[in-house]
């Protein structure tokens, strides 16, 4: 990269820089502050501050916070944060800036002073030559769209941002676009120094886009501006400028002539700097003279080495590098780049000399302020010393009253520990009682379970048999399971149901049929129930609801929810209660004595409502046995 593209990037960056060094405030701050502030309008001396040069911008931010800083109740103050703030940026102290500008309150939202804020904070925000994220840009934008709303006298500032991070995403059509919206918007447009500035962003703008038209619309403006104030300086800044546009257009000829006439007006002026030699060099070497850049290159060099200020660059020697090639003198190239390669690597070392200067100097600052920190907290730990001296017998009560209080706590929590040893008792003791209720039902269901089995056997259905002992081991080992928790899902006790069903239809082939619904709006894994609370019900219905009868049986299970309870039915078409055999009906009994005595066990005991209902739909016209169980709503 050439020198010239170097400065123009370097130059887009301070100039964007430069005209992010604003923010303001409405007239009037907070009621009590009113009357200690100075009266003056500091949105529009905010707004002033973008025609001082660096220096007088400088001077300007630490005379106002000088100034705020000696008014009465400053903190309250919005203005005086600002200008802390801006403080501690040239100080290069960014998060302490950042939390200068967080302080600042306006009287309502979206006045000037929160728009100050909100720009403050967001021109922080972007990184410095980086990419802008979009959650970033979509901030900015919000923030623009806000002040145009509000029709603020710092909208300006928010197109300035949004060209600055359009430009950083590599779109210098938009950033151009934004730019031209600062400039027309910005109340001193007519000011030259501002004038001046939009001509060279737009021009190094107009550059990235490769647009020679606009590059040079810009640049004879920045000229006709320069040739009104008589800035001799930003004329000759046209011309390398106009050098630029020539040699990018590959009119090298054309370009050294403006090259010249640049160099020849710093001469003249006395301006003459490295730069300017090694720019004319190159237009020479762009236009095959190499003899003349060699001349220029040294002269270069020569400037630095007499100027006591100056710095060694090895820039200069890699252009005179490159002439010495086109001339074909390879062994001079060689001896240049040895000087270049010294060059670089003495300023490397003054790099880490510096930076090894700053970091002590730093440690030194640190270590002074850990020494006072240290000594304001001795002084203030002293003062407390001295007050609790004071207070010493009022302590001593206090303590005295305490270790009263402390024994009375400590008595009535070994009350409470106690009552809750015999509340953990009890509870124990119902939890026992409920596996021993299980523990009554998983027999007895086994037992039925084996006596199906054997039917199967006696059949001498040996395929038949297998698969249902393999069926009914897995379903064993599920109830063997179940029987050590107190509730399961209810996804768990479906699929249950479905194994105990389908082993039954195996024996009792084309006997029944059988179906299970659930409600919509539940989802069977987020629910509990009691294990094995449906299969004695429906144990009851296959062995002695559809025994005798002469038509196919139906079967039918469906679980709701209402008012946070979960209502189970459990519907059969066989014969009923009516018509069963003493024996059978003590086994029917069995089965309801259990479900009552669990339901007692899980929900009774705690409160809660639990019952079951059998009904005999003889009664009503109807075929068979409904049992309806209520238990209540339990979430996983």
């Amino acid at each position: 990269m050439n020198v010239r593209a170097v400065l123009a990037i370097a130059g887009i960056a301070v100039l964007f820089i430069a005209s992010c060094k604003n923010s303001p405030e409405p007239q009037h701050s907070q009621q009590k502050v009113a009357q200690a502030v100075p009266r003056k309008d500091y949105l529009e001396l905010i707004l002033s501050l973008d025609t001082l040069p660096f220096d007088g911008y400088r001077k300007a931010v630490y005379r106002e916070d000088s100034l705020l800083s000696g008014t009465v109740d400053s903190a309250n103050v919005p203005f005086h944060h600002f200008f802390r703030g801006k403080k501690y940026l040239q100080a290069k102290q960014r998060d302490s800036a950042v939390a200068e500008f967080r302080q600042m309150k306006g009287l309502k939202t979206n006045d000037d002073i929160e728009l100050l804020k909100t720009y403050s904070l967001l021109t922080q925000a972007i990184p410095t030559g980086a990419i802008v994220e979009a959650e970033l840009m979509n901030q900015i934008l919000a923030a623009m769209q806000v002040a145009e709303k509000q029709n603020s006298r710092i909208t300006h500032w928010f197109y300035d941002l949004m060209a600055k991070a359009y430009y950083q995403n590599q779109n210098a059509n938009e950033s151009l676009d934004y730019a031209e919206r600062y400039y027309n918007k910005h109340p001193y447009k007519r000011h030259p120094v501002i004038m001046q500035r939009h001509y060279d962003i737009s021009f190094l703008l107009a550059s990235r886009m490769n647009d020679y038209d606009k590059m040079m619309f810009y640049n004879v403006q920045a000229r006709n501006l320069a040739l009104r104030i008589n800035d001799s300086l930003a004329i000759a800044r046209t011309y390398d400028n106009e050098a630029q546009v020539f040699s990018r257009r590959g009119e090298n000829d054309k370009a050294l002539a403006s090259s010249k006439k640049y160099f020849d007006f710093l001469k003249r002026t006395n301006n003459l700097n490295a730069i300017a030699y090694n720019n004319l060099a190159t237009s020479y070497v762009r236009n095959n003279q190499p003899d003349s850049a060699i001349y220029y290159y040294q002269a270069a060099i020569r400037f630095v080495q007499n100027d006591p200020t100056g710095k060694q660059s090895p820039i200069y020697y890699k252009g005179l590098i490159n002439a010495y090639k086109i001339k074909g003198d390879y062994k001079a190239a060689l001896q240049i780049a040895d000087s270049a390669y010294a060059i670089e690597v003495n300023n490397i070392k003054e790099v880490e000399a510096v930076k090894f200067a700053e970091i002590h100097e730093k440690y030194e600052t640190e270590k002074k302020d850990k020494n006072i920190s240290i000594l304001q907290g001795q002084n203030v730990f002293n003062e407390k010393i001295i007050r609790q001296q004071k207070w010493m017998l009022i302590l001593a009560i206090l303590v005295f009253l305490g270790i009263l209080l402390f024994f009375y706590f400590m008595h009535r929590q070994y009350r409470l520990q106690e009552k809750n040893k015999l509340l953990e008792s009890e509870n124990q003791r119902l939890n026992m009682e409920q596996k021993l209720l299980q523990v009554q039902l998983n027999p007895h269901f086994i037992f039925n379970a084996i006596a199906n089995l054997q039917s199967l056997v006696a059949s001498g259905d040996t395929s038949k048999s297998v698969r249902y002992l393999s069926a009914f081991s897995g379903l064993l080992r599920n109830v063997l399971e179940h029987s050590r928790r107190d509730l399961i899902g209810l996804n768990e006790e479906i699929t249950y149901l479905e194994n105990y069903l389908q082993l039954n239809q195996m024996r009792f082939a084309g006997l029944f049929d059988y179906e299970i619904n659930v409600d919509d709006n539940i989802y069977p894994a987020d629910y509990l129930v009691p294990p094995m609370l449906i299969q004695p019900f429906v144990e009851n219905a296959i062995e002695h609801g559809f025994r005798n009868i002469n038509y196919k049986g139906n079967l039918s299970i469906s679980f709701n929810i209402k008012n946070q309870q979960m209502f189970i039915t459990v519907e059969d078409n066989g014969v009923g209660l009516i018509s069963k055999e003493p024996g059978e009906q003590k086994k029917q009994s069995l089965a309801g004595i259990i479900l009552k005595e669990r339901l007692e066990v899980l929900f009774k005991t705690k409160g809660q409502d639990a019952k079951y209902e059998i009904e005999d739909k003889k009664r009503r016209g109807g075929q068979g046995v409904l049992v309806n169980i209520v238990i209540p709503e339990i979430k996983d």
